[in-house]
């Protein structure tokens, strides 16, 4: 039997969680958590009905922490602490109820706060630009306070370099969108690994299909209007992990 790892980009598949998963609700760790394992798990059924289940080696997420420092807004001045803001008690919330589940392997980098700053929202450059709004109607609301995640593509190219040189896999489910991972894929495929991508219906550049072995999202297509009877069918629901 094939063994399969299985690596989620967190940035990348919480973004994408609204727009393949409209009827549940992002915003609970519990719910995110119990989704993104049953997506995760249901790569190891092939579509194809005389074929062989894979085996799962581990689910990996990767993420950073987030912002724990107090700042002040850029209008109104006011303290805000973003240790208790709603992201970080839900991202936290998220990675702990990761932490507690069968085969799954919690990889967090950190978040490179040394050049992050408040920036205006783009709806509200695009307002600006246009003159729909004046800089003198600014408020707190329409800025974000944005800080630059490291480690976590590296994390990412080291495991998927490690567990196929080390031949402990077979095949490597990639969760992402962008082309960071085509050195580490290139590498996973000399070594003779299977590499999948799967960019939750996400369109990625034609050019990446030449670096990777197959592209299967697991769950609805967004852009394909389908009941939720037809929708449940493409996520497997009852895969047990031995």
């Amino acid at each position: 039997m094939q063994r399969m790892a299985i690596m989620i980009d967190g940035a990348f598949f919480l973004k994408r969680f609204p727009v393949v998963f409209p009827n549940k609700d992002a915003r609970d760790p519990e719910v995110v958590a119990e989704t993104l394992f049953r997506m995760a798990i249901s790569h190891l059924k092939p579509k194809n009905p005389n074929a062989k289940r894979s085996d799962l080696y581990r689910i990996f997420f990767y993420d950073c922490p987030p912002l724990t420092k107090r700042l002040h807004t850029p209008i109104e001045k006011k303290v805000i602490n973003f240790e208790k803001s709603d992201e970080a008690i839900f991202r936290n919330a998220l990675h702990l109820n990761l932490t507690k589940r069968r085969k799954v392997a919690l990889r967090l980098g950190h978040l490179n706060d040394k050049n992050a700053n408040w920036s205006l929202r783009p709806r509200v450059m695009q307002d600006l630009i246009k003159g729909k709004r004046k800089w003198d109607e600014l408020a707190d609301h329409d800025f974000v306070y944005t800080a630059k995640q490291t480690g976590v593509d590296m994390r990412i190219g080291v495991d998927i370099t490690q567990l196929s040189q080390k031949r402990l896999i077979d095949q490597v489910v990639l969760v992402a969108g962008d082309s960071d991972f085509v050195p580490a894929a290139k590498l996973a495929r000399r070594e003779g690994v299977d590499f999948i991508l799967d960019p939750m219906w996400n369109h990625i550049h034609p050019d990446l299909h030449t670096h990777i072995d197959g592209l299967r999202s697991m769950t609805r297509n967004p852009e394909m209007v389908v009941n939720e009877a037809e929708a449940q069918k493409q996520v497997v629901d009852d895969l047990d992990i031995e």
